[in-house]
């Protein structure tokens, strides 16, 4: 590739970009909506939002200095990250704290993207993220799914309009952030239920011997507070 060429990607990743009008930012924010709130479509979209939960654990194991052995994604929307290294201490914390809030961080992030008209930045990063997670990916059914997600954001930051680009981008950031509210209710009412004793939530109750409701609050105050942020950025309030 010469420097012309290399200059143009950059300038294209640099690059500001129009954002859409509000009220086509309002119609993704309903779309994102009504793929997190049907059970029927939310057991479909919420293997993107274990992706997201998965890798955020990945990615605070790889930063703490922990050993990342690899991932598996379920067919049941579950999932689970292997990691090595001391079993209590700051890391295994930030790591085990990293799955719930990292769909909503990830989407208050992309908000801020949105917010200063970096779309191309926001896919290709994204896409970039993608990769990486697929090389710790180690069952078939998790790599089809990560193929397929990062494939769509491929497809579409290089070959749709510009148009196409800011709606689907602008769709995913409010799917993260509206997505990432719903799975800590559900650890909630699992947790109510007497299920769930290994999730999360009391593997961090058990390392800092706080009662795990309090890493339930924590989760939602972290999700909840991203959906408002995020979404006053994406509205432009």
């Amino acid at each position: 590739m010469d420097s012309s060429s290399t200059a143009g990607l950059w300038d294209r990743l640099t690059g500001i970009q129009t954002a859409p009008d509000l009220w086509l930012v309002i119609v993704t924010g309903v779309a994102a909506l009504a793929a997190v709130g049907p059970r029927p479509l939310w057991r479909l979209s919420r293997n993107a939002v274990t992706i997201a939960h998965e890798g955020g654990h990945g990615l605070l194991a790889l930063l703490t200095g922990r050993r990342l052995d690899g991932i598996r994604l379920h067919s049941d929307t579950s999932g689970v990250t292997v990691s090595r290294g001391k079993p209590t201490g700051l890391g295994m914390v930030l790591t085990a704290a990293a799955g719930y809030t990292a769909p909503s961080l990830l989407g208050l992030g992309g908000a801020a993207l949105l917010s200063a008209h970096r779309i191309t930045l926001l896919l290709w990063a994204a896409t970039a993220l993608l990769v990486v997670m697929l090389v710790m990916i180690r069952n078939a059914y998790g790599a089809l799914t990560v193929i397929l997600t990062g494939g769509t954001f491929l497809l579409v930051s290089w070959l749709a309009p510009a148009e196409v680009q800011a709606l689907f981008a602008y769709a995913v950031v409010w799917f993260l952030l509206l997505g990432g509210v719903r799975p800590v209710f559900e650890l909630q009412a699992k947790r109510r239920g007497g299920g769930a004793p290994d999730s999360d939530a009391d593997q961090l109750g058990r390392l800092t011997h706080v009662h795990p409701v309090v890493w339930l609050v924590l989760f939602h105050v972290v999700a909840l507070c991203s959906l408002v942020g995020g979404g006053r950025w994406l509205l432009g309030l």
